[in-house]
């Protein structure tokens, strides 16, 4: 069996054409256009790469975009501050405090302070509780992103076995609570895995569709999964670099053994990591028809 990759990619881009066009209507129907701000604290070289990422999508797309990059010192009260003041600008629909934080921060009070309507990551409380439910207003940009690939990939979810191996509050929790509801593209079964688990292999192998943010480079090996399995990798590891110093990716799946029997899998580096930014996009789009009272 030659599994079929799951291309994030294309999926993205393919996705991207449509936001593309809904933005150019909202402008020229209503006047509405989408706004987001980015907020990085630091020098992180990873973060400066991300943060770069996001505001070029979102010039592509016609969305507004504003960036600040705020001293690694800055401190808890003014960065509070620079929130409350974007929470208030109708032009921002938007927010997102680029993670990880310098240490001397609290990450939960800077993303508590955000307005929940302008919290397109989906971290807030408020919309983590709302997706617990199944009422969500944004879902979590990665998570979001797997869902859309199980999806134009063509596979069954409901009903499925899904077994989900990590359980952070940025993947493994959401995509459960995700995949779980009564709703389309959702429906399965859904079985959470972590490093307590007593026998990872016994879930795993049950799974129709396996789900893999543990961190562990090629974790997942060919032993641990039934044929025809789908996998989605959701692990970006470093494990060398070229000769000219070009960084050497892996996931938390051991691809050339998994994909001989798995029927459908995500490769890495271009699996999950193009859709995050692509449903964050999406999210900052619905924020602005919601400001706008068109949703």
């Amino acid at each position: 069996m030659t599994a079929q990759l799951i291309k994030g990619a294309e999926v993205a881009r393919e996705i991207r054409e449509e936001l593309k066009k809904e933005i150019a209507e909202l402008k020229a129907k209503h006047n509405v256009v989408p706004g987001l701000v980015t907020v990085l604290v630091g020098a992180d070289p990873a973060s400066q790469v991300y943060v770069g990422a996001k505001e070029k999508t979102s010039q592509e797309l016609g969305i507004y975009s504003e960036r600040y990059d705020l001293p690694e010192k800055t401190s808890q009260k003014e960065l509070i501050a620079l929130i409350d003041k974007l929470n208030k600008d109708p032009k921002i629909n938007g927010i997102l405090v680029q993670l990880p934080l310098p240490k001397h921060l609290n990450e939960g009070e800077v993303l508590y302070a955000i307005d929940p309507k302008k919290d397109v990551d989906g971290f807030h409380p408020v919309n983590v509780g709302k997706l617990m439910i199944g009422q969500p207003d944004y879902m979590p940009c990665t998570p979001a992103g797997i869902q859309q690939l199980l999806i134009h990939s063509g596979t069954q979810i409901e009903g499925a076995e899904v077994v989900v191996v990590g359980r952070s509050n940025i993947v493994g929790k959401p995509i459960a609570n995700i995949l779980l509801q009564k709703a389309p593209g959702a429906n399965a079964t859904v079985t959470i895995c972590h490093t307590r688990t007593r026998d990872m292999t016994f879930h795993t192998r049950r799974a129709d569709i396996l789900i893999v943010a543990a961190g562990k480079p090629k974790y997942i090996t060919a032993d641990m999964v039934k044929e025809g399995v789908v996998v989605i990798d959701v692990g970006v590891n470093e494990i060398g670099r070229t000769a000219e110093g070009k960084r050497i990716l892996c996931g938390d799946v051991d691809f050339e053994t998994v994909k001989e029997k798995a029927k459908a899998i995500t490769p890495v580096p271009g699996g999950v990591g193009p859709m995050t930014i692509t449903m964050l996009m999406m999210n900052t789009v619905r924020a602005a028809k919601v400001a706008a009272g068109l949703t």
